[in-house]
């Protein structure tokens, strides 16, 4: 923490959940606090303010704002935002809500972060801990950060006995500067919310990359060894045997590293200090998919990292039951089975989603487009694609881009047509998966929206 937030002016910058929870964690400090955010704020956020008598503006920001010592952004705030752009400007110092929240936590961190698979490794690496710790009541595991829960909600109860584990959007380390978690992750980099990065995707990458930068000795990075962007960037911020640097441990499904853990024969392999211990048949892995395999060897190195005995691993992953809206069986019926995918916001995602099935599946995908190239999933929609429903603010892009490459394609306007009209399309032993590509905010308030609309669609069927 710093040596004092007394007296100092603190400006938070948007209203919604993290923004919330930084002014509920800010509240004691003797700051003078002041919220600032773009829209008219909902009631919870109305309820706060009144009841912490906090300074404030809704419907945009002012030149108020940038009356700070210190502004504390919320991921939702882009970068390139004119107050954000105007706080630098003036030489006030920007930070994110878990740069912020850090400062107050005395438990070490395990931040995830990737492209793809950061809420489930983060959920399964909560898992695996409590599984691990399930006779130690002393040990809290807490999972937050990106998954919905802030970090500052619980940054200061945290004990030096418990570990936190964060999700870690890019958003959220775009402001970092001293976050130091004990483990990173970093899962994976290919190119997703190129609409806030300028179409770069190298300012997307440097942007994860942030997770490790002030790691030292003493800490460990987890990282996927098969993912070029990930390696380049694992291998320029911490060359591979400096003296003062983290441990690193590599997972990958093609070749052996040199510490980690990697697959083989149907076997997932962990290479701990010079020995080869067989872990687990890939077959006894909770969840099904590849990219699943990816998570839990990541969730593995992980848990390996903070100590956690290897019978205690192998448990943890046999045992997880998943996370909502990512590959989520919802129901069979008339032989159909019917999977909520909805937080599948990106090209990789879907291309993970099809390869998991051995099935025919009518695929309802659409959404706001955030720069998708669609080539990747061209061979996969022609291999294992009955039809395309195209839905949302890009259904004419992803009709034209994937629609020639499958049996059929039609469009719907709403998610209850466009499961209507899957159930048409769809041959017993079929799968109807909601797999987007795209973010929910064309039509919805988040991905979760998005995925219980299609639940309940499914469910009157």
């Amino acid at each position: 923490m710093p040596p004092s937030l007394s007296d100092k002016a603190i400006t938070i910058v948007g209203g919604a959940r993290s923004g919330q929870a930084a002014l509920r964690l800010l509240a004691d400090t003797g700051a003078h606090l002041f919220l600032s955010e773009h829209g008219s704020g909902d009631d919870k956020l109305r309820a706060l303010l009144d009841e912490q008598n906090t300074a404030h503006e809704l419907g945009g920001h002012t030149e108020r704002a940038l009356d700070a010592d210190l502004m504390v952004l919320s991921p939702g705030v882009p970068s390139d935002a004119p107050v954000v752009q105007q706080a630098h400007e003036r030489g006030v110092r920007v930070v994110s809500e878990i740069e912020m929240a850090a400062w107050f936590c005395e438990a070490p961190i395990v931040a995830i972060t990737g492209t793809n698979g950061k809420t489930t490794t983060t959920e399964w690496t909560g898992h695996v801990l409590r599984t691990a710790w399930q006779d130690a009541p002393e040990r809290a595991v807490i999972v937050a950060g990106n998954v919905g829960v802030p970090f500052s909600d619980h940054a200061r109860s945290a004990g030096p006995n418990d570990v936190v584990v964060l999700e870690v959007s890019s958003f959220q380390l775009d402001h970092v500067d001293a976050f130091r978690p004990r483990v990173s992750a970093l899962l994976n980099i290919t190119p997703d919310h190129l609409d806030r990065y300028g179409g770069s995707v190298e300012a997307y990458a440097a942007s994860k990359a942030r997770i490790m930068a002030q790691q030292t000795a003493g800490d460990t990075v987890v990282y996927n060894a098969d993912n070029e962007r990930t390696v380049h960037h694992v291998t320029r911020t911490h060359p591979p045997k400096a003296a003062d640097g983290p441990a690193l441990a590599a997972f990958s499904q093609t070749h052996p590293p040199e510490r980690g853990i990697y697959e083989s024969d149907g076997q997932l392999i962990l290479r701990q200090d010079g020995t080869e211990i067989p872990l687990l048949a890939t077959d006894d892995v909770a969840l099904r998919g590849r990219h699943n395999r990816y998570n839990a060897m990541a969730v593995a190195l992980i848990a390996d990292a903070m100590d956690v005995p290897v019978a205690s691993i192998r448990k943890g992953l046999r045992t997880f039951a998943g996370v909502p809206h990512r590959l989520e069986s919802v129901r069979t019926h008339q032989d159909v089975l019917y999977v909520n995918d909805s937080k599948a916001t990106n090209v990789e995602a879907v291309g993970y989603a099809l390869e998991s099935f051995a099935r025919p599946v009518v695929l309802i995908a659409g959404g706001r487009d955030k720069g998708n190239d669609y080539a990747p999933l061209k061979p996969l929609v022609q291999q294992g694609v009955r039809a395309i429903i195209a839905l949302g603010e890009s259904a004419d892009t992803v009709a034209r881009e994937l629609g020639p490459h499958a049996d059929t394609c039609t469009w719907a306007d709403t998610m209850e047509a466009a499961v209507h009209t899957a159930q048409h399309l769809a041959h017993p032993g079929d799968a109807v998966l909601l797999s987007p590509a795209c973010s929910s905010f064309d039509m919805y308030r988040n991905y979760e929206e998005r995925g219980d609309v299609f639940r309940a669609a499914v469910q009157a069927l």
